[in-house]
């Protein structure tokens, strides 16, 4: 800890005791690249990153038309990576997903012809438009990293992280994401309506030429510093008493008379992860009691379901959270 001199007054100025500079520059990097063509969704963008480093899949759910694809599609241009979009339709089949055995005559063996989803950066466009047999696909995929055809296991290339997108609204013709595949999003970004100003500078920029901007957005990051700085932020120092905190959290979702269902063991582990990487990206080599509860939200509202008792009540999963959140003593 160093001191600052401000007239009468010594103002305390934290030091990292890991070296965050590269990070520090990498994310302001992605910022300053995304301000190119993105307008406001400042907190969209924070989880986005905090995902990449804590190397967890993101869904992410808003109504039509207030940037979710564009601004998944650009934060993974930022990467310099290997990039795939799939458009999730009712007659997807799986094997258009992971991909199928093609019988070659020149050898007269089958050959495994590998789908889209073997890519770096994975951009699903309303995945609950596409049935529950090809949902299920992404499970073995999304948590283990892999697929597994006629036997033969055939690893993800790194980094892999898988960005969904879903319309809240438009339930017509929809299919529901089972819970266990919900489980394996890291997040669950509700993206927002924009302010009157920020819609206004949208319009400025749509009106200015905004379509020219899309190819002026570079990579600025690759795997191999992606992989350094995951290793850094593993580093990161959390507390006894808030790895406590966080079980207490999750723990309070499985006895809760407003929930049907509760969190499982993967969202503690989410939540300590993401909460490392999003004190990393503060600049700060310590998790603090407002990162956990910050996350609480992205981590925890698509893995609790309300009684029926509830949801005719209108209420909401973060309604319920934030009352967890209110009744657990925060550690300090």
């Amino acid at each position: 800890m160093e001191t600052v001199s401000t007239g009468s007054e010594e103002t305390p100025v934290f030091q990292s005791r890991i070296d965050f500079e590269q990070l520090n520059k990498s994310i302001s990097q992605i910022k300053e690249e995304l301000a190119k063509v993105i307008v406001g969704q400042q907190s969209f963008i924070e989880l986005l990153i905090t995902a990449i480093f804590a190397d967890g899949h993101v869904l992410i759910e808003g109504v039509p038309g207030v940037a979710k694809t564009l601004t998944a599609k650009l934060m993974a241009k930022t990467i310099h990576s290997n990039f795939s979009r799939i458009q999730f339709t009712p007659d997807l089949m799986p094997s258009d997903v992971l991909g199928t055995s093609v019988y070659m005559p020149s050898t007269s063996t089958f050959e495994f012809k590998q789908g889209p989803i073997f890519s770096n950066i994975i951009l699903i466009d309303e995945i609950n438009r596409s049935p529950a047999k090809t949902q299920s696909a992404l499970f073995e995929v999304m948590e283990e990293r892999q697929v597994t055809n006629d036997g033969v296991t055939y690893p993800m290339a790194f980094p892999f992280l898988v960005m969904a997108t879903q319309n809240p609204i438009d339930q017509e013709g929809t299919y529901r994401l089972p819970e266990a595949q919900l489980d394996r999003f890291l997040f669950k970004i509700e993206v927002k309506y924009p302010s009157l100003e920020e819609e206004v500078q949208i319009l400025n920029g749509h009106h200015t030429g905004f379509a020219n901007k899309l190819d002026e957005v570079k990579a600025v990051l690759d795997s191999a510093t992606i992989t350094s700085l995951r290793d850094k932020i593993r580093q990161v120092h959390v507390e006894p008493k808030l790895l406590e905190y966080i079980a207490q959290i999750v723990n309070s979702t499985r006895d809760n008379k407003f929930l049907y269902l509760g969190a499982s063991t993967r969202a503690s582990v989410a939540l300590l992860n993401s909460a490392k990487a999003l004190a990393a990206i503060r600049g700060r080599d310590f998790v603090t009691p407002e990162d956990i509860q910050e996350l609480t939200y992205p981590v925890l509202r698509h893995r609790i379901i309300l009684t029926p008792e509830k949801e005719m009540e209108g209420a909401s999963a973060d309604e319920i959270i934030k009352l967890i959140v209110q009744k657990i003593e925060v550690p300090r």
